[in-house]
């Protein structure tokens, strides 16, 4: 990759991540909890949404598996008790920043059909598209602190209070000793999904 690339592969990566918990944040603002608006999430200054695991960690360790980073930003603040409708709320901001990526795949993803291989905007449109497709379907996985968890435990029954509070607690855990341990199957899946959707949409295939 030329430097130029680098930068904007970084810049990309930076900038999905931060729109991603925005977007969380929006929805729950939506909802009536003014948590995140409050602390000042609601804003695309990087320093606001830094944290060590999800802008260097995560990518570092995600680059050398699956070839391809994939990020996440400090979670923004919320507070379920303030919506109105507190299940359809909780279900909503957690499907907020992964619907969000998805849709920004999509609306890159389109118009690459309309272009040569050879236009100038093909290659920044895909990867914008091909990395919101990572992302997206990289945090519907249910394991915490990813977005696919908070929506499985929504629905857990009452009974099953100690699974919820142990994934709670050990999730973290979990995810990276996945990321280590089964991290090739489990990313390369995630890659595939997002390869698929990418050539479904753009007509072409990813690299």
């Amino acid at each position: 990759m030329t430097l130029f690339e680098i930068f904007f592969s970084l810049v990309i990566v930076l900038f999905s991540i931060i729109i991603h918990e925005i977007a969380h944040g929006s929805v729950a603002l939506a909802f009536g909890d003014m948590t995140a608006k409050d602390s000042g999430r609601l804003s695309l200054n990087p320093l606001k949404h830094f944290d060590f695991f999800g802008f260097i960690l995560l990518p570092l360790l995600t680059y050398i598996i699956l070839g391809f980073p994939i990020g996440s930003a400090k979670p923004v603040p919320i507070n379920p008790s303030n919506f109105r409708n507190r299940k359809v709320g909780e279900v909503s901001v957690a499907l907020a920043g992964p619907f969000t990526n998805l849709l920004i795949g999509t609306i890159f993803a389109l118009p690459i059909r309309f272009l040569s291989s050879s236009s100038s905007l093909s290659m920044p449109f895909s990867f914008v598209s091909f990395f919101n497709f990572l992302l997206g379907i990289f945090n519907l996985i249910p394991i915490p602190p990813l977005d696919g968890s908070h929506i499985l435990l929504i629905f857990f029954p009452e009974n099953w209070i100690q699974l919820k509070i142990f994934l709670q607690q050990f999730g973290f855990i979990i995810l990276i000793l996945l990321i280590f341990y089964g991290g090739g199957f489990i990313l390369n899946w995630v890659a595939i999904l997002a390869q698929y959707l990418f050539k479904f949409l753009s007509g072409m295939t990813f690299l």
